[in-house]
């Protein structure tokens, strides 16, 4: 009996555990139809131990915040039409649920409604009006109805990011819905999948008489952001590019020769652009900084100009749920006053990032500073403050080679004005005893 509780007991926490190890997430949808309609990706999220909570756009007990604390560590937005959200859920709330840290992942459709568009304009990403959509009339699929909006997206059109999009693949992606345009003066936006140079954004029921709103590869498909304090918002223009049909549906060109694919792209991408999203990826930590002069192990009170100096930093990512070893090449520490006067490219080894250097012949009160920015990493940055003295009395040389000149010249000084000292005394005596 006690083995058996002891099972039961043991397969709880288990459970609870994984629920723990993504995190409660909430997901706002057009109807409840769409859990079946998408249900390998959610699946897929349950299975890497999200904790999923499934709401409609519109229930009136939305909420994200009680007593100051958010209810939810990530939020997925698959509720392109909705014209408004229900309870105490805003376009406000939802950027400051983005400000807090949270994590958000926004799919659209050519019914987009305005609560979307204002979300996605507060990070810097426009949504193309209602009704219309990406046509491209070179790079549609097969299975398209006649209006090009069946987009084949070639894997090349892809950020060149292992960490947000997943490794290299030829798969083609297929994209039905709406057209974006990211704000070229917000450096937080990341182009991840532009249409080809042939598509345009438009009403694909009406005569263009006026300039489309993306045209060529300004046109994106999937856009992200990882704002300053790392959290991380995903936009796609199609909530089908996530779709069970989409994920298990074959890709060929209408163009003639095109070659065909058995299966599209988009699962592949889908679940790579949720580990990211979600900071299951590209998830970097400081673990331990030390510095100390060469030679010694313990840093000191203040250190000297001129001294040599070791510092150390280890950095770990988080892969799978654990951390293990960073491995980069391109970590630079820099000294700092109030600008830098040391900038040194770190030596890594098993996740220890070292460097050896003299410090500056100025003294004051400096800064080791590693700051990492790399694309699909959460930023990095670390501050280790420390003083430099000058000399003490009993430090300095006491004699200096180049002012050996000025010694020979003082020196020269007393003794000439010694031997002229003799020179007139003589004469002096001299002269008393003629005059005697």
């Amino acid at each position: 009996m006690a083995a058996y509780i002891a099972l039961i007991f043991f397969a709880a926490f288990a459970i609870i555990s994984s629920a723990e190890a993504g995190g409660k997430t909430l997901v706002l949808l057009d109807s409840m139809a769409m859990r079946e309609s998408h249900s390998i990706f959610f699946r897929s999220l349950q299975d890497r131990g999200f904790d999923l909570s499934f709401k409609t756009a519109d229930d009136p007990n939305l909420k994200l915040k009680s007593y100051g604390e958010h209810l939810y560590d990530h939020l997925i937005l698959f509720c392109p039409s909705v014209e408004e959200f229900g309870g105490d859920l805003e376009t406000d709330v939802i950027t400051d649920y983005i400000d807090g840290g949270g994590n958000v992942l926004i799919a659209g459709s050519s019914s987009i409604g305005e609560p979307i568009k204002e979300v996605a304009s507060e990070c810097g990403i426009e949504y193309d009006e209602e009704d219309t959509a990406v046509i491209d009339h070179l790079n549609y699929d097969i299975k398209d109805e006649g209006y090009h909006t069946l987009i084949v997206a070639d894997p090349e059109n892809l950020i060149s990011s292992d960490v947000i999009v997943g490794k290299k693949r030829d798969t083609p992606v297929l994209f039905k819905g709406v057209g974006m345009t990211a704000d070229p003066d917000n450096p937080l936006v990341l182009n991840v999948l532009h249409a080809a140079s042939t598509a345009y954004s438009y009403n694909p029921m009406e005569e263009i008489t006026e300039y489309p709103l993306a045209v060529g590869k300004n046109t994106l498909l999937v856009a992200a952001l990882q704002a300053r304090n790392n959290a991380r918002v995903v936009f796609s223009g199609s909530v089908d590019l996530f779709s069970d049909a989409f994920f298990q549906s074959s890709v060929q060109k209408a163009s003639p020769g095109s070659k065909k694919f058995a299966k599209s792209g988009n699962q592949a991408l889908a679940l790579a652009l949720s580990r990211w999203v979600f900071k299951e990826e590209g998830v970097l930590r400081v673990s331990r900084v030390s510095h100390h002069k060469a030679g010694e192990t313990t840093p000191p009170q203040a250190y000297t100009i001129e001294d040599e100096v070791v510092y150390n930093i280890w950095i770990d990512i988080l892969v799978d749920g654990k951390w293990q070893p960073f491995e980069a090449n391109d970590v630079q520490m820099e000294f700092v006053r109030i600008d830098p006067f040391v900038r040194t490219t770190l030596k890594g080894k098993g996740g220890k990032f070292s460097t050896k250097f003299k410090l500056p012949d100025v003294y004051g009160v400096y800064q080791f500073k590693v700051d990492y920015r790399r694309i699909g990493y959460v930023h990095l940055y670390s501050t280790t403050q420390v003083s430099v003295r000058p000399f003490e009395h009993t430090q300095f040389e006491r004699f200096i080679p180049s002012a050996y000149p000025y010694y020979a010249s003082a020196f020269s000084m007393m003794i000439g004005l010694f031997i002229f000292s003799l020179v007139f005394l003589h004469h002096k005596d001299e002269a008393k005893d003629k005059k005697e």
